[in-house]
């Protein structure tokens, strides 16, 4: 712990703030455009605490809040990062001091490419011991994504089999593991380049720039699939309907064909809603889903302890080998923009992984 930190610690009455450096994004800018920013962190306040990042990341989020078309992110200028791992260093009124020192992990949105950060007391979540920050971290937003998709929405029976596309990505990779793991068959789509690795994870995979591609899933489970999870949408997502058997799911959690498109990020979400209620309400025995993170938010305790659950129940199989974490890099804070060119290039496999600088 640095001296400036345990000087803040020791004074939290009239604390001197710490110095937060902070990645900004000043507006539709090439990633070369970050912007640093140094400011002074306020005391926490009722029920806060003061988090040192330890591993935050660059997720799908990210990627479009730089383009303006993630549909509900703030107006520029803002701090991305929708998840952080990090120790707790100062605590404020109402919040246990007991924590002061843990390895702790929270989902926040914005806010985590930061060195420091002001964080609510009751979104954070124990880092189980023996878990890195930057294991932990791949699997907050992620992992999460991945399990509620699997266990709350599909709810797909041992023996089932389930498609994934994308699965070389974060919570396609980790969506390939928690079905595994369940006794579940997976076909998994991914680049040629990418297949030795989604082997390893036990998928089947199947090269999604092949224009066949939706009929070699069909050869494969030829008698339609239990569940398809679609982060890419677009034109793709009625095939991605057709593959189902009755009583199968769709969960739409994305629209990665949109990327870069101009136009009204928030019409094409609410087309793609619109599409999704439509189908399933069909009297077809399907079903069909946009996953939203941030569902339920509003009933704000009720959000929190299921996230916990969730998560809690995720790190653990990190933790006992279960999930293994799916690292890309491991990229400092001050050279961020490095960090999200590299996730934007879609060649890694696994989660970039932003670090504290040394």
């Amino acid at each position: 712990m640095s001296k400036q930190s345990e000087a803040y610690e020791g004074v939290i009455g009239n604390a001197v703030a710490i110095k937060a450096t902070e990645i900004v994004l000043p507006g539709e800018v090439e990633p070369d455009g970050l912007q640093v920013r140094v400011r002074d962190l306020p005391a926490p306040g009722q029920g806060q605490v003061v988090l040192r990042m330890e591993a935050t990341g660059v997720s799908f989020a990210e990627q479009q809040m730089r383009l303006g078309t993630y549909y509900d992110q703030p107006p520029y200028p803002f701090v991305p990062g929708y998840d952080v791992v990090g120790t707790v260093v100062a605590t404020g009124p109402g919040v246990d001091r007991a924590l002061q020192g843990r390895l702790v992990a929270a989902v926040t949105k914005i806010g985590g490419w930061a060195s420091h950060l002001l964080l609510d007391a009751g979104d954070l979540v124990p880092v189980p011991d023996g878990v890195s920050a930057a294991a932990a971290e791949t699997v907050l937003v992620n992992g999460v994504t991945a399990w509620q998709m699997l266990h709350r929405k599909a709810t797909v029976d041992a023996g089932g089999t389930v498609v994934v596309l994308g699965a070389n990505g974060g919570v396609g990779s980790t969506l390939v593991q928690l079905a595994r793991a369940a006794g579940m068959t997976v076909i998994g789509t991914a680049s040629a380049m990418h297949h030795d690795a989604v082997r390893k994870l036990g998928a089947i995979p199947v090269d999604y720039r092949e224009p066949d591609m939706y009929q070699r899933i069909r050869a494969l489970a030829p008698k339609g699939v239990d569940a398809v999870f679609d982060h890419v949408g677009g034109a793709g997502l009625p095939q991605s309907w057709r593959l189902l058997r009755r009583g199968g799911t769709l969960v739409s959690y994305g629209a990665a064909a949109a990327k870069g498109e101009p136009g009204n990020a928030l019409l094409g979400v609410l087309k793609l809603f619109t599409r999704i209620f439509a189908w399933h309400h069909l009297p077809n025995g399907k079903s069909a889903y946009f996953y939203n993170f941030w569902a339920g938010r509003r009933r704000r305790t009720a959000f929190q302890a299921r996230l916990a659950e969730d998560l809690t129940q995720v790190l653990r199989m990190v933790a006992d080998g279960t999930l293994a974490p799916q690292i890309a890099a491991q990229i400092p804070l001050s050279q961020t923009a490095a960090a999200l060119s590299l996730a934007e290039s879609r060649t890694v496999m696994g989660k970039v992984v932003i670090v504290a600088d040394a």
